[in-house]
């Protein structure tokens, strides 16, 4: 007896999908779809690379 399937919004693009995926997000909790959540996840990795390549020049040894 279920109803129509109702759509959730993703709080990120605003578009509605099927599914909303939760991701970590400085030490926060956000609902998006799955494609927000991998530029996220690609945008991080790019980040932390870069941030890497920095500290390396710089002679840093430590950590954050």
């Amino acid at each position: 007896m279920g109803g129509p399937k109702t759509m959730a919004t993703c709080r990120e693009c605003n578009n509605e999908v099927e599914e909303l995926v939760t991701v970590r997000v400085d030490r926060k909790r956000k609902k998006m779809c799955p494609d927000c959540a991998d530029r996220l996840r690609e945008s991080n990795i790019v980040s932390e690379e870069s941030e890497g390549v920095i500290q390396e020049m710089m002679g840093f040894r430590g950590r954050r």
